[in-house]
C-alpha cells in the first residue's frame, strides 16, 4: 500500500510526492522536517531546522515572486498607448509591491528606505516654491505615490533616446575636427573619458536643437479669453515653465529654456553634470539664465540653446569653457552679427554665474536612489543623482557663485495643474488650451498613428519590424498623412467620421456641425503636416540626407502646407544640405532675419564660411 504525503504549489505547476509504507524513517523525517529526539542521546537540532524551513521558504517565495520592476518597465515601454491614470496607478503598485519585498527577510526592526529626516542642503533651494513640510515629505516618504510615475517616464524616455542618439556619425560637423583632435592630444585637464563625455555632451545638444523647434521666450494668449490666477508670480504663456520637460520633448517644440531642459535631461541620463547659468542682479537678486554649462573635468563647457549651437571657442575654435569666456572678451564678443544681431552680454557681465541644476524634488530621494540601484541591464536609467556631490563639482568651478535647484521644473508642473483646473472649468479655455496638440495627446489619439509614430521615433525605431510584427515611426507617420481628398471627404464619409468621434446629435444645429467638421479637418491637417515635418527629421537621423532636404524643402515647406515647423524645416533643410556637402547652399539658406532663428542661422553661416 501507498499513501500520498505531500503535495506542494509552485506556481502553476504541481508536484505529487507518494511515499511508500516502507519509506525509510530518516527520509520521512527529513521531508517534513522533523526533529525526533534519538535513543543515543544526540543533541537538539530543532535550531538548525527551523532556519533550514526558513531558509526554504524564502526560496520558495523567491521562485514564485513576480518581477514587479519587470513589470514597471514593460509599462513604461507601453506608456504611450496606456490611460495615463490607470498606467500611474499600476505602476505605483508594482513599485510598492517591490520596495515591500526589499523589506521582507531583513533583520528584525528593518523598515522600508527612508530618508532618516535629514534633507539634501540643495533641497532648501526649492522652498520659495515648495513649502518646507510637502517637501519633506516629496524627498523623504519611503512610499511610491503616483506623482512619483512621470519621474519614471521621463527617465525611461530620455535614456531610449540617449541610446541612439549617441552614436558614431551622430555628431556637428562643425565641431568633429575640434574632438578628433582633443581626442588625439587632451588638454592637460583632461582624460581620454572626459573627451568622449564632452563628445557625448555635443551631440546631445546637437540633436535637440535640430528637433526641438525654438519659439519666442513667450506666447501669444487671446485678449478676450478668461485668464486663470497663476500662483508663485507666473505669468500666461511665460518662460520655461508653460511647458514640462517631457511635453517638449514629446511635442518637439519649445522655447529655449525648455530646450535647455530637454537637453540637460539627456545629459542627466548620460552622467554628465549639467546646470543652466544664470546671472544674478545685485540690486533685485533676479537670475536671468543665459546658457547651460556641462561639466567635464574641471571645466564647465558652455552651450547656447538658443541660438542652437555651443558657445565657439577663442578664434572661433571648438567649444569654449566658462574660464575662456571670463577671461578672453573675444569670445562674447563674436557672438555679435554685425548690422543684425547683438549678443546681450559681455565677458564682464558673466563674470559670476549661478548653477541651476535641473531636477526635481523626488530625483534626490533615497527611494528613487534605492531604486535606480536595482535597475540593471537593459533597465537602467538615471532616477536619482548625488546632489551633494554635483553641487560641489560645480561649484568649485570658478566664476560660479553657488549652486541651487533650477525652479522652472517645480514651476511647470504648478502651471499645467492650474491650467488643467481652468479647463476642466471653461470649455471655451480647454479648446484653446488642448486644441494645438489634440491630434498627438488627447485621449482619443493615444494609439494613433502620429502618438504611435513619435513614441518609435524616440525609440530611434525608424523602420518596422518584422520579428515582432511592428511599424517603425516611417509607417506611422506616413499612414499619418491622410490625403487632402480624404480630408475633404470628411463630410461624407461615416467611416471616417466614426474614426474622428464625429456624431451629429438630436437637435444638433448644421452650423454647429459644420464647425465640428471644420475643426476635425484643421486638426487632420496639422496631424498630416507634423508627421511630414518629423519624417523628413527620421531621414536626417537615419542618414539620408537628399532625401531629408527634399522633404524639408518642397514638403513641410511647401506654401500650401505652412505650418509652425516653417522655421525649424528652414534650419534643418540647411543642416541636410550641409551633410551632403554642399555648404555654400547651407549658408545661403541660413541668411535669414527671423527674430527667433535668424541669430544663430547666421553665427552658424559664419562658422561654416570659415
Amino acid at each position: 500500500m501507498r499513501l500520498v504525503l505531500v503535495e506542494i504549489t509552485r506556481g502553476r505547476r504541481f508536484a505529487r510526492l507518494t511515499v511508500g509504507m516502507t519509506t525509510p524513517f530518516w527520509l520521512f523525517s527529513v521531508l517534513f522536517g522533523i526533529s525526533l529526539p534519538l535513543s543515543m542521546g544526540c543533541r537538539d537540532e530543532s535550531t538548525t531546522l527551523r532556519r533550514i524551513q526558513s531558509q526554504r521558504q524564502i526560496a520558495l517565495q523567491q521562485a514564485t515572486r513576480q518581477d514587479h520592476l519587470g513589470e514597471v518597465v514593460s509599462l513604461l515601454q507601453q506608456y504611450v498607448g496606456l490611460n495615463e491614470q490607470k498606467a500611474r496607478q499600476q505602476i505605483t503598485y508594482h513599485l510598492n509591491q517591490w520596495e515591500n519585498e526589499q523589506t521582507t527577510g531583513k533583520a528584525d526592526g528593518a523598515t522600508k528606505t527612508d530618508g532618516g529626516g535629514k534633507m539634501p542642503e540643495i533641497a532648501s533651494t526649492l522652498t520659495d516654491v515648495i513649502p518646507a513640510e510637502q517637501l519633506d515629505e516629496l524627498i523623504n516618504r519611503s512610499e511610491f505615490m503616483t506623482s512619483d510615475v512621470p519621474l519614471l517616464r521621463d527617465a525611461y524616455l530620455f535614456n531610449r533616446l540617449l541610446g541612439w542618439v549617441d552614436a558614431p556619425g551622430r555628431d556637428d560637423p562643425l565641431f568633429t575636427d575640434w574632438l578628433n583632435e582633443m581626442r588625439k592630444s587632451p588638454p592637460g585637464n583632461l582624460s581620454e573619458a572626459d573627451v568622449d563625455r564632452l563628445q557625448t555632451a555635443t551631440r546631445l545638444f546637437d540633436w535637440t536643437v535640430r528637433n526641438i523647434a525654438l519659439e519666442p521666450d513667450t506666447g501669444g494668449f487671446p485678449p478676450n479669453m478668461p485668464r486663470p490666477n497663476l500662483p508663485l508670480g507666473m505669468e500666461m504663456q511665460g518662460p520655461g515653465y508653460r511647458q514640462t520637460d517631457y511635453q517638449t520633448l514629446w511635442r518637439g517644440i519649445g522655447d529655449w529654456q525648455q530646450r535647455a531642459g530637454v537637453f540637460t535631461q539627456l545629459c542627466m541620463q548620460a552622467g554628465i553634470p549639467t546646470a543652466v547659468l544664470a546671472t544674478q542682479s545685485e540690486d533685485t537678486g533676479q537670475r536671468t539664465p543665459w546658457s547651460v554649462g556641462a561639466l567635464i573635468g574641471d571645466q564647465i563647457y558652455l552651450f547656447h540653446p538658443q541660438l542652437g549651437l555651443p558657445i565657439p571657442g577663442p578664434e572661433q575654435v571648438g567649444i569654449a569653457t566658462l574660464e575662456q569666456a571670463r577671461k578672453d572678451a573675444s569670445v562674447m564678443r563674436r557672438l555679435d552679427v554685425a548690422g543684425f544681431f547683438d549678443f546681450p552680454l559681455s565677458r564682464t557681465d558673466i563674470q559670476q554665474s549661478i548653477a541651476l541644476l535641473n531636477v526635481r524634488a523626488e530625483t534626490i530621494s533615497p527611494r528613487m536612489k534605492a531604486l535606480q540601484s536595482n535597475l540593471t541591464g537593459d533597465r537602467r536609467m538615471t532616477l536619482w543623482i548625488d546632489s551633494a556631490d554635483w553641487a560641489k563639482r560645480i561649484d568649485n568651478v570658478p566664476g560660479i557663485a553657488g549652486v541651487r535647484i533650477w525652479l522652472v521644473p517645480t514651476l511647470a508642473e504648478v502651471y499645467a495643474a492650474t491650467m488643467d483646473m481652468m479647463a476642466e472649468r471653461d470649455p471655451l479655455f480647454s479648446f484653446w488650451y488642448r486644441s494645438r496638440f489634440a491630434v498627438l495627446e488627447s485621449q482619443e489619439s493615444m494609439g494613433n498613428n502620429l502618438a504611435n509614430g513619435r513614441w518609435r521615433h524616440l525609440h530611434g525605431q525608424f523602420a518596422d519590424d518584422e520579428t515582432e510584427g511592428q511599424d517603425g515611426a516611417r509607417t506611422h507617420y506616413l499612414e499619418q498623412r491622410a490625403p487632402e481628398f480624404e480630408i475633404e471627404d470628411l463630410r461624407i464619409n461615416v467611416e471616417l467620421q466614426k474614426q474622428y468621434g464625429i456624431r451629429r446629435g438630436l437637435g444638433m444645429q448644421p452650423e454647429e456641425y459644420d464647425r465640428q467638421l471644420a475643426q476635425v479637418q484643421g486638426f487632420m491637417r496639422l496631424g498630416k503636416r507634423t508627421a511630414t515635418y518629423w519624417l523628413a527629421l527620421v531621414q536626417y537621423d537615419d542618414g539620408r540626407y537628399e532625401t531629408a532636404t527634399n522633404w524639408f524643402a518642397k514638403r513641410v515647406l511647401d506654401e500650401e502646407q505652412r505650418s509652425y515647423w516653417e522655421n525649424s524645416a528652414i534650419y534643418n533643410a540647411a543642416r541636410s544640405e550641409e551633410a551632403q556637402g554642399n555648404v555654400d547652399a547651407a549658408i545661403e539658406r541660413l541668411k535669414t532675419n527671423d527674430p527667433v532663428y535668424g541669430h544663430g542661422n547666421r553665427l552658424r553661416a559664419r562658422l561654416l564660411s570659415k
